[in-house]
């Protein structure tokens, strides 16, 4: 085993009390204690709508009631500073993306390949592990995918969670998705124009966006969706209506999951359809009737699996999925926390050390 201290003080974006502005501190340089560890030096960090909802408070039970303070940051890339003896296949100066979700690999789940479902897992800057808001992470071998030389850390920076919760939903919808299929996109922020992208390399069904944005809605028009509505009073149900011939969408993949959208999404779903859920904060209100009598499915998404990163990633360098971005430094955390929850923030905003 190797045990690496050099004794740096470096800086981080902390959260110390819920429902409070995150602070920028010093803290100790993340070690390698284990012999699989991996502390990696931080070239960007995508900043997540999660990230919202930890600061507030949500996810306080989903994770284990962690304590405060840690550092917050779970969509991350950077270069390998430091391994433990066990470690092969990484060099020094490598770059890599980290999947947000530190696994196993002996449980059932992780032998199944579903190794988000990890009953022993750890997800640094979600669950009280320090994530990658900061100059430095720690992250184990096996979350570590080794990207190409050159590749532009903040380009794929939000592929780490947005880009791979979003494979990871359209993968389950391919059987569904027919050439004659309606797929209603609701949301297009970054995930939902990551979604765009994947539906339309890997798909040929019909697309329709939906937001409340005009801007969001322009970019899912250039990114290949075959239609676009504003939401509207009604959540975009009647446009959307209109375009399936009164029949509603075959599969919807709601990107917002809060406030009025799953209600839109269950109005404007066809017979034997699917409501696929990604977002997260509100509530689903559905009949047993209506589920029975319409045969509809309900799916829910959490992120893809270690594999599907590595899927994502050939993908981008296929130059098939891509999400503008705005960057901001580890003082303006704040900022683009902020902007980010006013809707402010056109893709995604990923912090640069």
């Amino acid at each position: 085993m190797v045990y690496i201290n050099t004794g740096a003080i470096l800086r981080a974006v902390r959260l110390e009390d819920y429902g409070k502005n995150v602070v920028v501190r010093e803290v100790p340089e993340p070690a390698v204690e284990r012999n699989d560890d991996v502390v990696v030096k931080v070239q960007a960090a995508g900043v997540c709508r999660t990230d919202l909802h930890i600061i507030g408070g949500m996810m306080k039970e989903a994770t284990g009631n962690p304590g405060l303070p840690f550092t917050l940051g779970h969509e991350n890339v950077g270069t390998v500073h430091a391994r433990g003896s066990g470690v092969s296949g990484l060099e020094l100066g490598d770059q890599v993306i980290l999947h947000p979700q530190i696994s196993c690999g002996i449980c059932l789940p992780c032998r199944n390949g579903d190794d988000m479902h990890c009953v022993h897992s750890r997800s640094p800057g979600l669950d009280g592990t320090d994530g990658g808001f900061a100059e430095y992470v720690k992250a184990s071998e096996r979350s570590v995918v080794k990207l190409k030389k050159g590749t532009d850390p903040v380009e794929v920076a939000p592929l780490a969670d947005a880009g791979v919760t979003v494979y990871h939903a359209v993968r389950k919808i391919l059987p569904y998705a027919r050439p004659d299929s309606y797929i209603a996109v609701i949301g297009l922020g970054a995930l939902g124009q990551i979604a765009v992208q994947l539906l339309k390399n890997m798909t040929n069904s019909n697309i329709i966006g939906i937001d409340k944005s005009e801007q969001k809605l322009g970019m899912a028009e250039k990114l290949g969706a075959n239609w676009v509505f504003p939401s509207g009073d009604d959540g975009g149900v009647k446009e959307a209506l209109k375009v399936t011939g009164a029949k509603g969408a075959d599969i919807v993949m709601d990107f917002v999951g809060e406030n009025n959208t799953p209600a839109s999404a269950l109005s404007m779903i066809g017979r034997g359809g699917i409501y696929s859920v990604v977002g997260y904060g509100g509530e689903i209100n559905l009949k047993t009737l209506q589920l029975v009598g319409m045969e509809l499915s309900v799916l829910g998404n959490l992120v893809g699996t270690y594999r599907d990163l590595v899927d994502l990633m050939s993908l981008y360098y296929q130059g098939k999925v891509k999400i503008e971005t705005r960057t901001f430094s580890l003082d303006d955390a704040s900022t683009a926390l902020s902007e980010l929850s006013r809707g402010e923030i056109r893709g995604r905003a990923v912090l640069l050390p």
